[in-house]
């Protein structure tokens, strides 16, 4: 006999921590289901406070470590420093028809653990350019109809930001902003007086700058990614899980492989979820009202695409569209232009701030037209050059030291973000050539750059150079590393909101089309990318999926 619960929420990232602790604080039994380990808060960040010569290599990886781990190594994130909070890529494999990076790991928190922490609205133009440009499906929903949500995510995780009254990147409910240090803000100063619409502002953070709702404040110790023991940075550990948990309606199941969601042909409804539990291999099923699909967007995507009851749903759940698996979309980055600053050598900056400089999205607004479709934003930051100046020259003695006891000369750079358009043949399938540890298939995906995202890369090159040239920084240095999909770990698409049930899954408010017991909240859901990073939106909208689904279940609708 199966467990019924009145919801049930796959994963506990972003998306599953907020769902689990709306649906519970609004009255209902919730089962939170994560496929990997439990992480509780502070105990298991056992790196947390860890000295850099503490580390045996030094947080370099091993080569034990790149043989288990051949998709993780490729970038920055997976490292000695917190090696457990990402996947065994050996254990869990997929197949890329072209280069896609995924990065991931498998425990409660999931991505909320490691994430970037910068949290920007969307404005009014994102959720119009597909209607505006022709590219992809119209979104649902308004910038009006989540502006109250992001108000309400915001006051509850604690978002540090500025007021800067810019329309393409709505303010929000900030708490004090961090500040931008001295050679940031005169160089902010240079191009807000040379160009009418670019602004170099902090960037908004999910970092506390004070202490909030029982968290402690940040201690510019800029070491989020190995578990913040303060609670000074937003994850499921420190904030909605908490909540959920204060409310006695939450059961959460770590090792709990979702494989495919349940269904009831006959009231067109799911009946719940069919789990593989990690460690014993035991297969058991779950039985829920609702269900909320938070999985992550190639998780989730993957799960309905498995949900074949019996071949009566021969492409997947909530597929009559043909659209669950197309537009998956990330954005494009590592391009960009860096310099060296003259003066400021009486100044230092004090402590490891956990943020940088923000420059919103200009192009392709304000009566601008490229030959490209949409835009992209800037990160970045200055700083003065470490002891680490010094190790290519190979130097030694006294001089050296010397030389090391003060910092170097000031450096600024900035790094474009540039959207991604949705195009139907950037996809994911099942490739049933190929199981996982488990003993399930495995995702195929055949994503790449379009020519549109060439173009603008162009420009997020030329333009980060003209900027500093702008602001009188010399040694002016352009860059284009390559970006594959992926890298960015901002994936988006797959599970598309629409108006219409013929080209997208999901309604306006993030519930499937076919089946209207089941919730697609995180990443999946994405009709654009924007330019901006799409946590945040993420948060705002599970909030606004779950008081429908709340509202429905006591009109007796689901």
């Amino acid at each position: 006999m199966a467990e019924k619960y009145d919801a049930i929420v796959v994963g506990s990232g972003i998306s599953g921590g907020w769902a689990a602790k709306e649906l519970t604080e609004r009255g209902l039994k919730v089962l939170l289901l994560e496929r990997g380990r439990n992480v509780e808060h502070v105990k298991d960040y056992p790196t947390a406070t860890t000295k850099t010569w503490e580390f045996p290599h030094r947080g370099r990886i091993t080569n034990a470590m790149k043989e288990r781990h051949p998709v993780q190594k490729r970038d920055y994130p997976y490292s000695e420093f917190a090696p457990d909070f990402w996947v065994d890529d050996l254990d869990c494999p997929y197949t890329e028809i072209k280069r896609f990076d995924w990065y991931r790991g498998f425990h409660v928190g999931g991505r909320s653990l490691m994430w970037g922490r910068q949290s920007y609205r969307w404005s009014p133009w994102d959720f119009e350019s597909n209607k505006n440009d022709g590219h992809g499906a119209d979104w649902p929903i308004r910038y009006e109809d989540l502006a109250k949500w992001y108000d309400y995510v915001e006051t509850f995780a604690g978002i540090s930001g500025s007021i800067e009254g810019l329309p393409q990147l709505p303010d929000g409910k900030f708490l004090p902003p961090m500040e931008l240090n001295i050679v940031e803000k005169d160089v902010a100063a240079r191009i807000k007086a040379k160009y009418e619409h670019r602004r170099m502002i902090i960037g908004r953070s999910a970092n506390l700058t004070v202490e909030h709702n029982g968290r402690g404040s940040c201690q510019y110790r800029n070491l989020c990614s190995r578990g913040c023991p303060f609670g000074a940075y937003f994850s499921t550990q420190s904030a909605t899980l908490p909540a959920a948990v204060a409310t006695g309606n939450l059961t959460l199941r770590p090792f709990s492989i979702v494989t495919e969601v349940t269904y009831d042909k006959d009231k067109k409804r799911a009946k719940g979820v069919r789990v593989i539990d990690a460690e014993t291999m035991e297969s058991i099923e779950y039985e829920a009202k609702v269900v909320f699909m938070c999985a992550s967007t190639l998780a989730s995507t993957f799960i309905l695409l498995n949900s074949v009851d019996s071949g009566s749903l021969p492409d997947g759940l909530g597929n009559t569209s043909g659209q669950l698996g197309r537009n998956l979309m990330d954005h494009h980055f590592r391009c960009g232009a860096s310099g060296d600053v003259e003066g400021y050598e009486d100044k230092i900056a004090f402590g490891r701030r956990a943020n940088g400089f923000y420059i919103p999205r200009y192009r392709n607004f304000f009566g601008d037209k490229r030959e490209y479709l949409r835009g992209f934003g800037y990160q970045g930051g200055a700083s003065r050059e470490g002891w680490q100046r010094e190790v290519a020259e190979l130097s030694i003695g006294a001089d050296l030291k010397n030389a090391l006891q003060e910092p170097g000369k000031w450096t600024i750079g900035m790094t474009g973000f540039g959207e991604m358009l949705p195009y139907e043949d950037n996809r994911i399938t099942l490739d049933k050539s190929k199981k996982d540890k488990w003993g399930q298939y495995v995702l195929a995906i055949d994503c790449e750059i379009k020519e549109n995202e060439k173009k603008m890369r162009k420009d997020m090159i030329n333009d980060a150079a003209e900027m500093l040239e702008a602001a009188g920084v010399k040694n002016i240095r352009t860059y284009d590393n390559g970006s594959y999909p992926g890298m960015a770990i901002h994936e988006m698409g797959t599970a598309r909101m629409g108006n219409d049930p013929k080209t997208s899954v999901l309604n306006k408010w993030n519930q499937m089309h076919d089946v209207k017991n089941v919730f697609v909240t995180d990443g999946s859901c994405m009709t654009s990318a924007s330019c901006q990073n799409p946590s945040l939106t993420y948060m705002a909208l599970t909030a606004r999926a779950a008081e429908y689904a709340v509202e429905s279940l006591k009109k007796g609708d689901l």
